[in-house]
């Protein structure tokens, strides 16, 4: 059994910051890459960051220079460092995990969602 639980939303106002964390726990070999999405009113669910086990991020472009994405491999965990927040920022956000529960077979695990809502 596998859980990924997002955890940090909020509300904050125009220019403010949020962290927003995640981990993944249970019977786990190894998590192969973990990401940030948002489904916002009205819109689809995109892809906001991710990470992979090397280390190296991919961003959106609407969150290139405001948003970091950081991960530490020793807790199963990936953080998002959210800045110059945005009202269309607003949405709900969930973790998404590549994780291996043994050698051979892997599978693609989402968080519940955390609310972010970002007022002008």
């Amino acid at each position: 059994q596998v859980q990924v639980m997002e955890s940090g939303g909020g509300l904050v106002q125009a220019g403010g910051s949020l962290t927003l964390s995640c981990a993944a726990s249970g019977s786990i070999f190894r998590v192969v890459a973990m990401g940030w999405y948002r489904q916002g009113p009205g819109k689809l669910r995109e892809l906001v960051a991710s990470v992979n086990s090397a280390g190296i991020p991919v961003y959106a472009d609407s969150v290139t220079g405001r948003f970091t994405i950081s991960r530490v491999n020793a807790e199963n965990a990936v953080y998002l460092q959210m800045s110059s927040l945005r009202p269309e920022d607003t949405g709900v956000y969930y973790c998404n995990a590549h994780i291996y529960r043994t050698a051979s077979s892997w599978n693609e695990y989402w968080g519940q969602g955390t609310q972010v809502t970002v007022s002008s």
